[in-house]
């Protein structure tokens, strides 16, 4: 008998929190979620990113979904790499590469939308592990017999194609040529390189290393350096161009610019 009545027990345990999970997602259920507890995101856009602007940009992307209730989905990867990439697809809303010229390129290859807006500086510096084991101090001991150099690919990253042209204004690039170990197709990957020791030193962004304990950044000086801009812009494959320049907007306006600041860029006033 007090087995039966402890599984009776159970089993009408079970009906009752059945019926309970049903009553929840019943009416009930609805009213919440149109009261705004729950509220599933109107709409989504495309957003082509340089892989080095991740984590200001997923920060953007989570504020503008909970200000506006439309959901941002990113492609992050080199800068040339979704320029290809928009190119051979036709599809997308809003291109933000990790340099200037690559805008213009969408823009000159009727990809973009001439409305191209300026949101921070991007600035190279020389990345060491941490401890700097190699005693790099300036750009030319990256020319140094001996020095391990790992670099971005200029075919594929922004950073790649701004260091050539650093080694090259600077008399450096056969010397480095010959001291690099190997190249990436994004600076994120470059960075890994330097945090594992896998080589001395590489070029990469300024606001890379911010929150990176195993790697520092010696600046470069600036009558040798390549400062660039981020710029961002709407695609002409969006469907959804309001929307998507009003993500531009954002991005350029004072809360994106706070965002970056407070991931370690210099914003553009």
């Amino acid at each position: 008998m007090f087995k039966f009545n402890k599984y009776f027990a159970i089993i009408l345990l079970a009906i009752f929190m059945a019926v309970s999970v049903i009553g929840c997602t019943g009416e009930g259920g609805d009213d919440a979620t149109n009261g705004g507890d729950v509220l599933e995101p109107t709409d989504t856009l495309m957003v082509y990113s340089g892989a080095g602007l991740r984590k200001p940009m997923d920060e953007i992307g989570e504020v503008f979904e909970e200000e506006f209730n439309i959901r941002i989905e990113y492609s992050y990867a080199g800068s040339a790499q979704n320029l290809s990439q928009i190119e051979l697809t036709g599809t997308g809303d809003v291109y933000m590469p990790g340099a200037k010229m690559y805008g213009q390129q969408a823009v000159e290859k009727g990809l973009a939308e001439d409305n191209i807006k300026e949101v921070a500086y991007h600035i190279p510096v020389i990345a060491v592990p941490q401890g700097n084991p190699a005693g790099i101090e300036k750009l030319e001991d990256l020319a140094k017999p001996g020095v391990k150099v790992v670099l971005g690919d200029p075919e594929a990253a922004a950073i790649g194609k701004t260091s050539v042209k650093i080694f090259k204004e600077n008399g450096l690039k056969e010397a480095v040529d010959a001291n690099t170990v190997a190249t990436a197709p994004t600076v994120n990957e470059v960075l890994v390189y330097v945090a594992m020791k896998q080589c001395d030193a590489a070029i990469i962004w300024e606001d890379n290393v911010v929150g990176v304990e195993d790697v520092e950044a010696i600046p470069i000086a600036e009558e040798q350096n390549d400062i660039k801009t981020l710029p961002i812009m709407v695609l002409k494959s969006s469907e959804k161009s309001e929307l998507a320049q009003k993500f531009v907007d954002f991005v350029a306006g004072p809360e994106g610019k706070a965002i970056y600041e407070n991931h370690g860029f210099k914003i553009i006033e």
